[in-house]
């Protein structure tokens, strides 16, 4: 169960099986959020991750929770249409959790979708998938490459997947009650065996979604009712605190075009959200 943030003060209410309930509390700065638009489109119906195209202006990358299959949307971020149905073959598809564009070695754009989620932490691997940013955004089918991972200690449960956009670094943040951890990708990421994330940093708890930002001068890591800005490329220090406006299940998020503010999105609400990131 998750209520309205109050006052400055955000906080979380989770409910665990059906009796223990924990509060998360963390102090924000409230944003003076904007409804850009409206999604139309009826499959729509678990939104789980966004992400900013680098060379398609005005449009994001959005994908359904692991109900919606391995299938990606192109969609103005201006009106909320779609503009195109990428579907991916090469992909079991067990849990997609987040989206995000960066950049191959030679500099050209592609879309990396994490497959990490796993609610049970038991999955002795988990994926990340890579495919080449389509030039034109027609309906198409694209096979993506497959990187299987897993974690030095033990598997974990993920649903923050963050590019850096200038190359092809990759970082994941796991979701936990009480806090979740950076990792950071091998780097290069080998196809034909199972590589192993590194621990880098202690997050915060129920982190629900991340991104760095176009320009990448930083990155954001939201959970249900905060995000957090941090300078850089990971690990950077937190420089903003922001509270979100309320979303059922609020797990999406990205940077717009100018990297100056956040576009969120949410299971069962039908809304693209901007908020404005205070200036550094």
């Amino acid at each position: 169960m998750i209520r309205k943030a109050r006052s400055t003060k955000a906080w979380a209410a989770v409910l665990l099986g059906t009796s223990a309930l924990t509060v998360v509390w963390a102090p924000a700065a409230t944003a003076q959020t904007t409804v850009v638009c409206t999604f139309k489109d009826p499959r729509f119906t678990e939104i789980s991750g966004l992400a900013t195209s680098i060379q398609h202006p005005h449009t994001i990358w959005l994908h359904n929770d692991s109900s919606g299959g391995p299938v990606i949307y192109a969609i103005d971020s201006q009106n909320c249409t779609t503009r195109a149905t990428i579907k991916i073959t090469g992909a079991r598809a067990r849990d997609f959790e987040s989206i995000a564009v960066g950049s191959d070695k030679r500099g050209r754009p592609v879309i990396w979708l994490g497959d990490i989620g796993d609610n049970r932490d038991n999955w002795p691997e988990v994926e990340v998938l890579r495919i080449r940013e389509p030039a034109g955004l027609t309906s198409q089918t694209v096979r993506a490459k497959v990187y299987r991972f897993t974690y030095r200690d033990r598997p974990h449960n993920a649903e923050a997947l963050l590019a850096d956009p200038s190359g092809p670094r990759l970082w994941v943040v796991t979701k936990q009650l009480a806090h979740g951890s950076l990792y950071s990708l091998p780097y290069p990421l080998r196809q034909n065996a199972l590589n192993i994330a590194r621990k880098l940093q202690i997050e915060g708890g129920l982190i629900t979604d991340g991104a760095i930002s176009p320009d990448g001068t930083k990155y954001v890591l939201r959970d249900y009712v905060n995000a957090v800005v941090h300078s850089g490329l990971p690990p950077g220090p937190e420089v903003a605190r922001i509270a979100l406006p309320y979303q059922f299940q609020g797990e999406a998020i990205t940077w717009t075009a100018d990297s100056r503010a956040l576009l969120i999105a949410s299971e069962r609400d039908d809304r693209l959200i901007r908020v404005p990131v205070p200036a550094q």
